[in-house]
């Protein structure tokens, strides 16, 4: 869809600190994280909702938001993830995308009140994207 963000991001029209990109999904750093290491996980074809999805690429894709998942964990060092996504209802934007957030204990993340954080800059962003990223191609060799 030519007037989806996420849709842009996919083709490459917008930049996004891309994390993984292959046939089935592409997954960047949240523009507006709740921890930094925020990754959203979207499907390359462009539905709306989960149930949108085609059943047969259900699996494929959360194969990847499994493996991002994992990836968060070990690339920055955190005790694990929260991984969500929204169907409508506070949805900002109408693609598919599962939220891949870093946690320790502690971390101030209470219920669904999500504090927002700010990279220092494209450089500290770029930084975190990396290091999920070769953690990302560390478990696909």
């Amino acid at each position: 869809m030519d007037d989806c963000v996420f849709c842009a991001i996919v083709a490459g029209r917008t930049p996004a600190a891309t994390v993984l990109s292959d046939d089935v999904a592409v997954g960047f750093l949240d523009a507006r994280p709740v921890f930094k290491g925020h990754v959203l996980v979207v499907p390359r074809t462009h539905v709306e909702t989960l149930s949108d999805l085609p059943v047969a690429d259900v699996g494929p894709y959360f194969q990847r938001v499994r493996e991002v998942a994992r990836a968060v964990e070990e690339g920055l060092g955190v005790a694990g993830t929260f991984v969500a996504l929204n169907n409508r209802v506070s949805q900002s934007v109408p693609h598919l995308h599962t939220h891949v957030v870093p946690r320790n204990r502690k971390d101030g993340l209470r219920g669904f009140f999500w504090p927002r954080v700010k990279y220092a800059d494209d450089g500290e962003a770029r930084e975190y994207a990396e290091r999920i990223q070769a953690a990302v191609k560390k478990s696909t060799t």
